[in-house]
């Protein structure tokens, strides 16, 4: 394994540094008085503003200096890139507003770098807590807001586009790299198996079987010509709730055209129990064999990665890797 680097400081953004954004956001009548960076962005900054009159909204920002993941910049042709950045975001949330599928509201965004040396936006805050919290803290209702939540799932995933991708780039008129959604499926698997394998001697030891068992599951998969919109990473972490009860996605700068079984193993992986609630019938069992797979290879080898940086919270990190690799080896057993 491959020793940790030394963790340098990173010092979240002041109230001082987010002053001028919130008043270009939200006018000058309000006055800032409170700001808490969120946790969980590791490619960006989540930050809460709190203003005079208790009112609140919420400011990303895509800087180096809230990245924790310190890679090269995302070539956003490859629809499997880190979605990450404005341009992005900001095309996710037309599309997403044009299908009526409820996010945040917009309030403001920044390209120019006038208020902070980064790209930013400033949306509504939702008051309701997330989907998680919630099926943790009121299990008597989880099947009221699983009932919903399904509802927008429903008329996310009825939406289509003309090519696999990411949305920032179909519906722009570009073209994407990678063919089909199960041949990059396919290559990340097998790259991700090669970093985990760096990094964990039990994955070194069965890659050669991981390898032939890709490539197998990959081989099973007929091509298809339905590109569907999918968030990508849609666990119960990224849905808030509005006020009313109403779920709103975010994190949505990964919002892409794929296939639906990608979806749903993702779906499956973090509603646990409550996926039955959102299961839907149709789905490729070919595909799903091989992005189950695909997914948890995935799930070791960035967990690991971050876990060496200065992500915040390594432990939960390596919690996430070492789940997945036993998830990984237990496919591998289920198919020999």
């Amino acid at each position: 394994m491959t020793e940790s680097p030394a963790r340098r400081a990173r010092r979240p953004l002041t109230r001082t540094r987010l002053a001028p954004l919130a008043r270009a956001a939200l006018g000058p009548a309000r006055t800032l008085t409170g700001v808490r960076r969120l946790r969980g962005g590791s490619r960006k900054g989540v930050y809460r503003l709190t203003l005079d009159d208790h009112s609140t909204a919420v400011a990303y920002v895509w800087s180096p200096g809230e990245d924790y993941w310190d890679q090269p910049d995302p070539d956003s042709r490859d629809p499997f890139s880190p979605g990450t950045g404005l341009e992005l975001f900001t095309a996710a949330h037309e599309r997403l507003a044009a299908s009526g599928v409820r996010t945040p509201r917009l309030l403001h965004t920044d390209a120019s770098h006038t208020h902070l040396p980064a790209d930013t936006a400033v949306v509504e805050d939702l008051t309701g807590g997330s989907l998680e919290d919630a099926l943790a803290r009121d299990p008597r209702r989880a099947p009221e807001a699983l009932e919903r939540f399904a509802d927008l799932l429903t008329a996310l995933h009825a939406r289509t586009g003309p090519r696999f991708g990411k949305v920032a780039v179909v519906d722009r008129g570009g073209s994407s790299l990678g063919g089909s959604c199960a041949r990059r499926v396919t290559e990340d698997a097998l790259r991700h198996l090669a970093e985990a394998a760096a990094r964990d001697p039990r994955a070194a030891a069965v890659r050669g079987e991981l390898e032939e068992t890709v490539l197998a599951l990959a081989a099973e998969v007929r091509p298809r010509d339905r590109h569907t919109l999918l968030h990508g990473e849609l666990g119960p972490d990224h849905v808030l709730l509005t006020a009313g009860g109403q779920p709103a996605l975010i994190d949505i700068e990964g919002l892409m055209y794929g296939d639906l079984e990608q979806e749903h193993v993702f779906l499956a992986l973090r509603f646990g129990e409550h996926y039955e609630a959102l299961r839907v019938p149709g789905l490729d069992a070919a595909r799903l064999r091989l992005y189950r797979l695909a997914m948890h290879l995935g799930l070791v080898a960035g967990p690991l990665a971050l876990a060496e940086g200065d992500f915040p919270h390594p432990e939960r990190m390596r919690e996430i890797a070492e789940h997945n690799l036993r998830q990984a080896l237990t496919l591998l057993r289920s198919a020999s």
